[in-house]
């Protein structure tokens, strides 16, 4: 009766009502209703944020690594008893079906069982007597504080999967900008880790607009940022944090390009690609949304797609039967709209239209339909750029190289896939592809937390990825000790090797 909820920001474990004046609506995307509003935290209370991960750092960092895996055991089933609970928050705000949904907190617990493993990810090196009577060792060690900057698409996998997982078991703490058009899933779910037994401060959670989050990247308590979102912002993120002293890492746009070969399982190709492009309504960078199809065989192909793309039901996010659920928001399906008009007018073929599906009973939610481009020919923006949508762009090419080609010279490289059962092109592909992630008769070649997410060229700036490795490596710093032990002869005067020359010494 009172109007949507007001939610809070949370320092310290605490959630705290905001001071600010302005507030940002969260919307039920199947129904338009706004659900709630999330606070634009004023610059006071996110500097408030840094400094009890500040605070806490000391404290958390010399916490026993067994004591900091132990939290994430407790994470881990707590995750998968509220599975369901978390699966309708994201399936509520966002819109993705309730299989999605449910893919989007299974893939953030698969991050936090790696980090069980914390007390093996973090062991160093050491190689005895490096030089006479020394020994070297190296340590990691946690580093300090670390910020987030998640976008709405992966609400819980994101800030919970990809990034708080590892930096916090390995020993940092963090703050984490949260996305204020899902902000609701990453909520609870922080409920969820501090009921785990989480200390106060080590992960702190506002929601503001881009002009705070700015001091997140200048801030001197801040050692890193981890960032997902659009190439321009990421872009500014990395210069203006890499300036500052800072780690990056800026997971960006994606205009992820498929090959299909004449050779290719045609119809299972389709039915596998109809997933990959369609599923989470195309908002996901790893989406596969442009096809380079050799001409012998598109008709053919084109066919099967259509055929599978008319049979996907669009609904309500949270119906079971919903296998296309709408999009995050009115302005996000204007925008998705306003880019197949653009289709349209560049003169590409609208061979499937997706621009005017209405479902019975929620007239106010943000669907759009299956779209799909034919005949999308070099330079049509609506095929190089990244439409975050229900949208796909078939590219007709002669063969293998000329699809390679155009595929190689996107700007973006985040994934890449073939569709053939020739060994020789498979392998010709996987060698030469600029994509980091790369499928053979795969869609979705998104790897398991245990590799990174390796995204090149303007879909990644930074050094090391998320997960994997090099996530290990970003939220630690090494430590090398050399060491040496006199026994009583040593004590007695010697002559010693050092950079400087040779010493005798007494």
């Amino acid at each position: 009766m009172g109007g949507p909820r007001r939610l809070k920001y949370c320092v310290n474990n605490e959630w705290r009502e905001s001071r600010t004046a302005k507030y940002m609506p969260v919307t039920n995307s199947s129904t338009g209703e706004v659900m709630a509003e999330a606070p634009c935290c004023t610059v006071g209370e996110v500097n408030d944020a840094v400094a009890a991960a500040a605070a806490a750092f000391p404290g958390w960092s010399s916490t026993p690594i067994q004591d900091r895996t132990a939290v994430m055991f407790r994470f881990r089933s707590l995750l998968e008893s509220h599975l369901e609970e978390l699966t309708l928050s994201v399936s509520t705000e966002l819109g993705k079906n309730l299989e999605e949904a449910r893919g989007d907190i299974i893939k953030a617990m698969e991050v936090v069982e790696m980090a069980c493993g914390a007390p093996i990810l973090m062991q160093g090196d050491a190689l005895m007597n490096v030089s006479t009577g020394h020994d070297t060792v190296m340590y990691r060690e946690p580093v300090g504080v670390f910020a987030g900057i998640v976008p709405f698409n992966f609400p819980a996998m994101i800030p919970f999967g990809w990034m708080i997982p590892l930096c916090i078991t390995l020993g940092n703490t963090f703050v984490l900008k949260a996305a204020s058009l899902t902000p609701q899933t990453a909520m609870r779910v922080l409920e969820l880790l501090i009921e785990a037994g989480l200390p106060r401060g080590v992960v702190n959670l506002v929601t503001c607009s881009r002009n705070e989050a700015e001091l997140l990247l200048k801030h001197p308590d801040v050692r890193g940022i981890s960032y997902v979102g659009s190439t321009a912002v990421g872009l500014h993120i990395y210069s203006t944090a890499a300036a500052h002293g800072k780690r990056v890492q800026a997971l960006c746009e994606a205009k992820n390009h498929g090959l299909v070969l004449r050779d290719a399982a045609l119809e299972r190709a389709a039915l596998g690609i109809i997933n990959s492009t369609f599923g989470c309504a195309g908002m996901r960078c790893m989406a596969l949304p442009a096809l380079c199809v050799e001409e012998a065989c598109a008709d053919e192909f084109i066919y099967h797609l259509v055929k599978f793309a008319k049979q996907r039901k669009v609904g309500c996010a949270y119906h079971p039967e919903t296998e296309l659920g709408p999009v995050v928001s009115a302005e996000h399906k204007e925008s998705v709209i306003n880019w197949i008009n653009k289709g349209v007018e560049e003169g590409a073929e609208l061979i499937l239209d997706g621009r005017n599906v209405v479902v019975p009973g929620f007239e106010n939610g943000h669907f759009v339909g299956p779209t799909i481009f034919d005949h999308v020919k070099p330079g049509m923006s609506v095929g190089d750029s990244e439409i975050f949508g229900p949208v796909t762009c078939i590219k007709r090419v002669a063969d293998f190289e000329e699809g390679l080609a155009i595929m190689n010279g996107s700007r973006f490289a985040n994934g890449s896939c073939i569709f053939t059962q020739n060994g020789h092109y498979a392998r010709e592909f996987v060698r030469r592809t600029h994509g980091g992630m790369v499928g053979v008769n795969v869609g979705i070649p998104v790897p398991v937390s245990y590799f990174p997410f390796a995204g090149h060229k303007d879909s990644f700036f930074g050094d090391l990825h998320v997960m994997g490795r090099d996530g290990v490596a970003f939220y630690t710093e090494s430590k090398c000790v050399t060491s040496r032990w006199f026994s009583e002869e040593d004590k007695k005067e010697t002559k010693i090797s050092t950079w400087e020359g040779t010493i005798t010494r007494k």
